[in-house]
């Protein structure tokens, strides 16, 4: 098995890719931003992508998107075949596309938007916080992405600002900062500022009138779990 940068030679399994995105899709019982054969294998050819290969089988996929002239970057697609879950591949994949978005576009900040708790996780070890969508990007391209789920009304109904999903980002300015004080004073303000950003987070992003308390009170049960409140 090889976690590989994609490239050209990649090209030919990008009708593979496509085909996994949506029966994930399916399964999971959620939309998901289509993409196209052609788009995947740009992406492949512009080494903005991970591929993973084992004995000339495509078996994990995640790419990189870019909005607002690079301010913002998303690490999209991630998928794993089915043979190969529940083995910590999806972290692996997280990881190197993660360190490759970092990489290409090191002054960008890196989001993610999602209702399941696997990538809650992930992105909570990467040194991702929940954030409200206002600190998301506001390119329209972006949020178009979101019409083939099935909560899209939910998104529009409140301008974009909430949704069922749960914003995170990646802010390398604050963590360059954090770096640059003591250890003491880096694991002080981290969990600080962590805490009332996840604080913050909740409140906006699940108010009463659009989740359930039942619904408000897993999410926040689910937060808790990976330790950000």
């Amino acid at each position: 098995m090889e976690i590989l940068v994609a490239n050209k030679s990649h090209v030919k399994y990008a009708e593979t890719v496509c085909n996994l995105m949506y029966e994930s899709a399916l399964k999971r019982g959620t939309g998901i931003a289509k993409r196209s054969p052609e788009y995947i294998a740009k992406k492949m050819e512009e080494g903005k992508a991970i591929v993973v290969i084992d004995s000339n089988r495509l078996i994990g996929f995640s790419y990189i998107e870019s909005w607002q002239h690079k301010r913002f970057v998303a690490n999209s697609g991630l998928i794993v075949d089915p043979e190969y879950r529940n083995t910590g591949l999806a972290r692996k994949i997280k990881r190197a596309i993660f360190d490759l978005s970092r990489k290409l576009y090191p002054e960008s900040k890196i989001f993610s938007i999602t209702t399941g708790l696997a990538v809650m996780k992930l992105n909570s070890e990467l040194g991702y916080v929940p954030v409200t969508f206002s600190e998301l990007t506001d390119d329209d391209e972006f949020w178009k992405g979101c019409e083939g789920c099935r909560n899209y009304s939910i998104l529009q109904e409140n301008d974009r600002r909430m949704c069922l999903c749960t914003g995170m980002l990646y802010d390398p300015e604050k963590h360059k900062a954090a770096k640059e004080q003591s250890v003491g004073d880096v694991n002080t303000n981290t969990n600080t500022n962590a805490d009332v950003d996840a604080d913050s987070a909740i409140r906006d992003m699940i108010p009463e009138k659009v989740l359930s308390p039942k619904r408000i009170a897993q999410l926040k049960k689910n937060l808790r779990k990976i330790h950000l409140i």
